[in-house]
């Protein structure tokens, strides 16, 4: 299940380099830089797709040692005034993913962004400046706000406590408290005999369930999401789950995590400069 929830679920065709050199990435907004397969890299599983190869671009260029991008390069080691003495070389796995078609937009930069579009503020964490935190107030099942003690909810910088916007988690995790109080309120509305398939605690065996919408609260705006934001149906037979789980034990059992599947078909603008991120329903096959 674990390994399930950190699949990648969006991937892009990139170009990067003099002359450009395509290459397939996968988009995670919580990853602190961009990492790039790289030619030469021992070790690393071979794939389809060609990795990216330094010497074949003319823009390419080794950093000083005492550049800030090498000093948060992970074990990076510099020799007594020079260049870094190795390439950082990073591999990436191999991928492949039924749960998704080839369509959608990935867009960068100013344009073409919506007028009107309801946002929220960007949180600071400097101990996790790398996650986008927003302020969730609720959830509501339905049309009921379900109890969820504050604590669950709350921003905390220094235990990494409230909610995040993560594309490379597949689906969405909240903190048990929260988790037990929206599931429990989706059963109870749902009303037929529940059972579990593989990490999912929420499934029904019939094709019958009328599942309510969860809508998801925010400093300044909602977002709702219908049944195939909100349910994930199994290939083998009738069995349809609830598509959430709890936090996993560790650090990020106090996290607040609203992952991918529970983004699809919307618009989701990440205004850093501004400080705020925001949301618009839209039908990506349409873009």
């Amino acid at each position: 299940m674990e390994r399930l929830l950190q699949t990648p679920t969006y991937v892009v065709r990139a170009r990067l380099g003099t002359l450009p050199q395509q290459l397939l990435l996968a988009v995670d907004t919580s990853n602190d830089a961009a990492w790039i397969p790289c030619a030469g890299c021992v070790g690393c599983p071979t794939s389809s797709a060609p990795p990216f190869d330094p010497a074949a671009s003319t823009s390419y260029r080794s950093l000083p040692c005492g550049s800030p991008l090498c000093v948060q390069a992970p074990n990076a080691a510099c020799p007594p005034g020079g260049k870094a003495s190795r390439h950082l070389l990073v591999c990436l796995p191999s991928f492949k993913s039924l749960n998704f078609s080839g369509s959608g937009t990935l867009r960068l930069g100013r344009n073409g962004q919506p007028q009107r579009i309801k946002t929220t503020p960007l949180l600071a964490n400097p101990h996790r400046s790398s996650l986008y935190y927003v302020n969730m107030t609720g959830i509501r099942v339905g049309r009921k706000v379900v109890p969820i003690p504050p604590p669950a909810l709350a921003f905390d910088p220094a235990t990494g406590a409230g909610t995040v916007l993560d594309s490379g988690t597949m689906f969405t995790r909240l903190v048990a408290p929260a988790y037990v109080a929206v599931r429990d309120e989706v059963r109870r509305r749902v009303g037929a005999p529940v059972s579990s398939l593989g990490g999912f605690d929420t499934c029904f065996n019939t094709t019958a369930v009328a599942w309510p919408p969860v809508t998801l609260l925010f400093d300044g705006m909602q977002v709702t999401l219908p049944e195939e934001n909100v349910v994930i149906h199994s290939t083998y037979g009738t069995i349809s789950c609830l598509a959430m789980a709890a936090a996993p034990d560790g650090v990020n059992t106090v996290l607040n995590v609203i992952a991918s599947m529970q983004q699809q078909n919307h618009r989701v603008l990440f205004d850093v400069p501004n400080g705020r991120v925001g949301f618009a329903r839209e039908r990506c096959t349409a873009v």
